[in-house]
């Protein structure tokens, strides 16, 4: 896993600043503390931090063609690299080096941006073409957004960067609030679309490239997807044929991702995902496989640690596991906003990044269970959504998805599954109930529930002409599917599940660990979305294809559970005692109150009031979290 970084000038007389790309580059030293490189060719350069983790004596970064005139730097792996590589020397391709990075150079000489449909892996990168008298830069993002990449553009330059952080030490981008992600990320927890916190920077978005025609007196970022999830349903075959599909690959992916000449290991936190994986994984390793997880002692509801020593003892694995504590959170999560760059998601950024230090003690690669949830339908929200379906269906006899839909009868006894979620079904049909499809899944999922008579916004705060719920709307009806479980489950993939992602790689990078996700091999997500939503969510069980295909791959202990967790933090019991303190500190201080967004005298009555399932209080602490360490410093700089 690596740090990547790029400046490009327009002006071709206007050369790079060795001392700046340097300083950019550096700044990602956590991302790749093994190796660092650099190419510059008059006005582009590149820059490179390295995680060694293949080929550690000859992969060093930038890598250049035979003549040196396609460049590249490149941040996360592929996994079919060797297949690929036999495939390119049999074109008569030269290698000099055994690593991926050097596939992916002579890939793209053969096939152009074709050669992303060929990769299978997780990616961010860079390449600089010079070939014919031209030049073009060249970058791309893999199909879910597992590796970040940012950039910014103006009249006169273009730079890119792993992180946010790295683009902010450039002299012309200063840090400033984009007011529209900030109308995404209070209402969603997560920006949409390319936007980020940050005015001017954007995010290359998941399964897109971007070009630039350095031939131009101008250049201008051109943007194209490549690659987009295709819900065409599969009515030719049987489940039988799908459980047996799913459960090879998933032998497939995991076998795949174990390719590492450094010692890999697994997080396992005792769900089904993980557990999966781990089991797999430790079946097809020689020597025993290292597992991590991680609980609190609050109580058992925060605490899965008794099921990730079930799994880890019938594996046979090497476990080990932490117990983060309320002065732990007090001490880290303003350094984790900081490396988040901005906030995102939900407070399982805490004890991901526990458990990840607790990993790199002794591997330097782990597997883990990310996606599980989005690809195969397993989330109570998905549940609960179709409760209504059921409902309505049964009160107005109607049946909007057709052949598609969870009757009221079947979806019975799954019910149970919900007595953890009351508060959920609370708030969601205080909303309304029977609304446009759309609207009802946007009241699932928005963070912001009050009232407009009794907000926690401030009556100043809004963007005029700005719709949180239009910009939803698009994606929500952008994939081709009239399931409601399909646009539920494609909208959390092309959006949450990014700002996942990003905590999933934040948590590790921050302390030089490359964290692997089986589950969203490309190949499993696409035959999941072929499925008839009838069969991956039959009678609205969640998961339900999902646990026919790792039948007697798990304990049967871990099979048979219905109380998900998700690695809860327990922030109610903090809010009351050990944390109240430094949340009320941040949450009214002067600098809080002058911003204008929320109302700071209503932050203990959140605090009292927040249950186990809002999110309120740790968006807003994340937020001003994020407000001082970028917003703020950068304010102080320039004074």
């Amino acid at each position: 896993m690596c740090g990547i970084t790029g400046l490009v000038h327009f002006d071709p007389h206007h050369p790079i600043e060795p001392a700046l790309l340097g300083e950019m580059t550096d700044c990602l030293r956590h991302r790749g503390p093994d190796d660092q490189g650099y190419f510059i060719d008059e006005n582009v350069g590149l820059g490179h931090r390295r995680l060694s983790v293949i080929d550690l004596t000859s992969g060093h970064q930038p890598i250049g063609n035979e003549e040196g005139t396609v460049w590249i730097v490149y941040n996360g792996e592929i996994y079919n690299y060797l297949e690929l590589r036999r495939e390119l020397i049999s074109r008569e391709h030269q290698f000099r080096t055994n690593s991926d990075t050097e596939v992916i150079v002579h890939g793209y000489e053969e096939f152009g941006e074709a050669c992303l449909e060929r990769l299978n892996g997780m990616f961010a990168f860079a390449i600089y073409d010079r070939r014919r008298g031209e030049r073009r830069l060249f970058l791309a993002r893999d199909r879910f957004g597992i590796k970040p990449l940012y950039f910014f553009a103006d009249a006169s330059q273009f730079c890119f960067a792993s992180e946010i952080k790295a683009l902010l030490l450039h002299p012309a981008i200063r840090a400033r609030l984009d007011v529209a992600g900030l109308a995404d990320y209070l209402t969603l927890q997560f920006c949409l679309g390319d936007k980020t916190l940050f005015e001017g920077i954007k995010r290359l978005a998941a399964g897109h490239f971007l070009w630039l025609d350095l031939e131009r007196a101008t250049p201008a970022p051109q943007t194209q997807r490549y690659w987009a999830l295709d819900f065409e349903i599969d009515t030719h075959h049987t489940e039988d044929y799908f459980v047996d599909r799913l459960k090879w690959l998933l032998q497939d992916a995991v076998r795949l991702q174990l390719t590492s000449d450094v010692p890999v290991g697994a997080h396992l936190s005792g769900g089904l995902d993980s557990s999966t994986v781990t089991c797999i994984a430790a079946s097809l390793m020689h020597d025993p496989l290292a597992t991590f997880s991680g609980g609190f002692v609050e109580g058992p509801e925060y605490d899965e640690t008794t099921y990730a020593r079930l799994v880890a003892e019938r594996a046979g694995t090497r476990h080990y596991q932490v117990f983060p504590t309320a002065d732990e959170f007090v001490a880290t999560l303003p350094k984790l906003i900081y490396f988040m760059d901005e906030p995102a998601a939900g407070p399982g950024l805490f004890p991901q990044y526990c458990v990840s230090r607790l990993a790199r003690e002794h591997v330097k690669v782990v597997l883990g269970g990310q996606g599980g949830d989005e690809v195969f339908g397993g989330y109570a929200r998905y549940l609960v959504a179709y409760l209504e379906q059921c409902l309505r269906g049964a009160v107005f006899a109607t049946q909007d998805e057709g052949k598609y839909v969870v009757t009221l009868e079947s979806i019975i006894p799954t019910l149970p599954q919900l007595q953890r979620y009351v508060p959920m079904l609370q708030n969601f049909w205080r909303a309304g109930l029977f609304e446009p499809m759309d609207q009802r899944y946007f009241n699932l999922i928005n963070r912001h529930q009050d009232s407009a008579s009794d907000t926690w916004l401030t009556e100043d705060w809004g963007i005029p002409g700005y719709s949180v719920f239009e910009q939803f709307q698009q994606v929500f009806h952008g994939s081709n599917t009239k399931s409601y479980l399909n646009k539920m489950t494609a909208f959390d993939i092309q959006t949450s599940l990014p700002a996942l992602l990003q905590v999933e790689d934040r948590t590790s990078m921050a302390v030089s660990l490359e964290s692997r996700v089986p589950l969203l091999d490309h190949r499993i997500v696409e035959l999941v979305a072929s499925m008839p939503p009838t069969i991956k969510f039959r009678g609205g069980e969640l998961k339900y294809i999902f646990r026919q295909g790792i039948r007697n791959l798990v304990p049967s202990e871990i099979l048979a559970r219905q109380d998900k967790m998700g690695f809860p933090v327990p922030l109610t019991e903090w809010y009351h005692g050990p944390i109240r303190e430094f949340v009320v500190d941040i949450l009214t201080s002067a600098a809080a109150r002058a911003r204008g967004i929320y109302r700071t005298e209503r932050v203990q009555n959140l605090l009292s009031s927040e249950g186990k399932f809002d999110r309120r209080v740790w968006g807003l602490l994340c937020l001003e979290l994020w407000f001082q360490a970028f917003i703020d410093r950068a304010n102080s700089n320039m004074g």
